[in-house]
């Protein structure tokens, strides 16, 4: 029997948390509501988990014999992020050690080019893609439409392992752009997709219990900028068609992996009304984070449930609508915005959480804000609010 089974009807009191970004960080109200303690392995005191966590194990997050000390002091280990030492994580799986999400859960998600063939291999809708080498200089095509031997642009690069919030992800315009990125990503791992001229960015967080129980939080729209999530609109104006499909591709993917924990399914819809699964997080995911204060239970509350074996809790939202919008960093300074955050705090039905970090940088998560409404969603409104709360933060946008 593994750790991960073993433990499966176990009291789990002390979570370990590998990772200790804002997304431990907002596992502190679930974890006291759950009379749950987190023990977080982290590499800096400044980190905002620090702050919640029983204790702190100081180290990189694919540290493995800092994560075999963190399990000497918990019940199970969960993950914040997927930037880990899998192979070496294995060996403490073997040895009794209890994972949630397992390992073999995370196996085939963690490279881009491995999850997208393990999405296609479950028959669910991906773009198309191929693996590539900086060293190569593809001549086949990702659409059957396009004359043999030439590429069809744009098309999206990507490398394989370790990109996040925009990061490793660049959309190629033409060769000559596709050759000046590839001498730039030297023997780097790469991950060659199509451009999918979608209609809306959807998200969906699932969440899978030990006794196989799935909860599915309404799905949601989302808007990127320079390939970073800015804006999410709560519930997507979408029909029960493609609800229903975004859901059964949540139950397939989970159930298939056998996920204990939360996860956030990516995905485009195409003007055609076609479902593309475009990525998978192993974890709690921003666009999740309206569930603090719009649902009945929030994403990382249900993600503790889920691998402290408690029954899954309500994912239905306590309110018509909401629009949550990041706090993300424009300029390389030391300040907490505190005039700008008491003006969103006074917005009616705002509700502001600020992550403590202590460096702003362009594109940096610094917090968000989510604003609930009273009435059902209405496209137009939804985007007046979120442009509203921009002007405060940015100003001069």
């Amino acid at each position: 029997m593994t750790g991960s089974q073993g433990k499966a009807m176990a009291v789990v009191k002390r979570v370990g948390v590998i990772g200790g970004g804002q997304l431990a960080w907002m596992m502190a109200g679930g974890a006291e509501k759950l009379g749950v303690e987190l023990i977080v392995q982290t590499p800096s005191r400044s980190d905002p988990a620090v702050a919640i966590a029983t204790e702190v194990i100081l180290a990189s997050v694919g540290d493995a014999s800092a994560t075999a000390e963190l399990a000497a002091q918990c019940d199970v280990i969960t993950f914040e992020n997927e930037f880990v030492d899998l192979p070496a994580l294995s060996l403490l799986e073997q040895q009794g050690l209890c994972f949630r999400p397992s390992l073999s859960a995370l196996e085939p998600l963690l490279d881009k080019y491995n999850q997208r063939s393990y999405l296609q291999s479950l028959g669910l809708p991906v773009p198309r893609f191929m693996p590539l080498h900086p060293e190569q200089m593809p001549e086949i095509s990702l659409s059957p439409s396009a004359p043999s031997g030439k590429l069809e642009f744009p098309l999206v690069l990507k490398t394989r392992r370790h990109g996040y919030d925009g990061q490793g992800t660049f959309i190629i315009k033409d060769r000559a752009a596709l050759q000046a990125t590839l001498a730039e990503l030297s023997h780097v791992p790469l991950l060659l997709e199509e451009f999918v001229p979608f209609e809306r960015e959807l998200a969906a967080i699932a969440a899978r219990s030990v006794k196989g129980e799935i909860a599915i939080f309404p799905v949601v729209e989302t808007q990127q900028v320079e390939q970073v999530c800015r804006r999410v609109f709560a519930p997507a104006t979408i029909s029960r068609t493609v609800q229903a499909e975004v859901e059964a591709i949540a139950h397939t993917l989970l159930n298939h992996l056998q996920v204990v924990g939360v996860f956030g399914i990516e995905l485009f819809l195409t003007p055609d009304g076609r479902v593309l699964v475009n990525e998978i997080a192993p974890r709690v995911h921003n666009s999740g984070h309206f569930t603090l204060d719009a649902c009945e239970t929030s994403q990382f509350e249900q993600h503790l449930r889920a691998v402290c074996g408690l029954p899954l809790g309500s994912p239905a939202m306590k309110c018509p609508a909401a629009v949550m919008v990041n706090l993300l960093g424009y300029e390389h300074s030391i300040r907490d915005y505190a005039a700008q955050r008491q003006q969103l705090a006074a917005i009616p039905q705002a509700r502001v959480h600020w992550y403590g970090k202590t460096e702003s940088r362009p594109g940096r998560k610094l917090g968000h804000v989510t604003v609930l409404l009273e009435e059902p969603g209405d496209d137009q409104r939804e985007r007046a609010i979120a442009t509203e709360l921009e002007a405060i933060w940015y100003g001069r946008e």
